[in-house]
């Protein structure tokens, strides 16, 4: 059977966003506050803010790319539909 992966988004108190993808996003998000992760462990706390459906490993890959590369800008929110923040 195929794992399926989704690609979730993150935002702290300072309004930053993170951006990654997992097949258990429970136990992604308590690493993040938990600081397991390297960048997101000087930004605590998290709350996932956007999830995708779910996806294969490859396409979910392919829209992590896509939204890290839209980050900050008009496409990140409309592929997510998140209101833009102000900093």
């Amino acid at each position: 059977m195929n794992r399926l992966y989704q690609v979730y988004v993150l935002q702290n108190p300072a309004n930053r966003f993170y951006i990654g993808l997992s097949e258990d996003l429970e136990r992604r998000l308590a690493q993040h506050n938990a600081g397991e992760s390297k960048w997101t462990a000087m930004h605590r706390p998290w709350t996932m803010v956007w999830i995708s459906e779910a996806l294969s490993l490859t396409d979910a890959r392919k829209l992590e790319n896509l939204l890290k590369r839209q980050k900050g800008g008009r496409g990140f929110y409309q592929l997510t539909g998140l209101a833009p923040t102000s900093s």
